[in-house]
């Protein structure tokens, strides 16, 4: 009997925990008076006309290094050996300039190991066969309007691989317009184009 007490005691206080009480403070939200219209900001109009674009000067002659390489009479193709990553040629840039001549020099930049060079103009061979050594060896060219396209193939990659050189290209007051490494393989070139206004 004390069991069914209890049952009827705690139903009566959890019904009465989950009634509702009505709060007095509570008030209806009002209708939407019809006199009242909402104000909508002005519609911004577009221009008539589009003002002009600014005029871009266009790009200079510029080589893109994807296309060349797939030229494969004058570019080895990569070679996919995994962990070995300089025997594929190697894009170090395309610079403009006003020169009318350029000198390039190169040597070997780091252990003098019988690296040996072969320097190209224009896809023209003008050095067949460099050894570099740790002093520079120069080239002076000449210039076209244009592209100018200077490929540097290694030819062995000496004692120890790969074919490591140095080079500095010089304008014609002697001031630097690209200095870089180079890391190829036998057979692949190193390619910096020079474009001339």
């Amino acid at each position: 009997m004390k069991k069914i007490f209890l049952i009827i005691a705690i139903a009566t206080f959890s019904l009465k925990g989950f009634s509702q009480e009505l709060n007095s403070k509570f008030k209806s939200i009002p209708a939407k008076d019809a006199n009242k219209k909402e104000v909508v900001p002005p519609k911004e109009e577009a221009p008539k006309e589009n003002p002009p674009a600014p005029i871009e000067k266009p790009a200079p002659l510029q080589v893109n290094p994807d296309e060349l390489f797939k030229n494969t009479n004058l570019y080895k193709q990569e070679s996919n050996v995994e962990g070995i990553f300089y025997r594929r040629n190697q894009f170090l840039g395309n610079f403009n300039t006003t020169a009318v001549y350029s000198t390039i020099m190169y040597r070997d930049a780091a252990f003098v190991d019988g690296d040996k060079v072969k320097v190209y103009f224009n896809d023209q061979v003008i050095e067949p066969e460099v050894s570099l050594t740790s002093d520079f060896k120069s080239v002076k060219l000449n210039l076209v309007k244009g592209i100018n396209k200077i490929d540097i193939e290694a030819l062995n990659e000496g004692f120890a691989s790969p074919n490591t050189a140095e080079f500095k290209v010089y304008d014609d007051k002697g001031q630097v317009i690209s200095s870089s490494e180079w890391n190829v393989g036998t057979g692949y070139k190193a390619v910096i184009v020079l474009v001339k206004e």
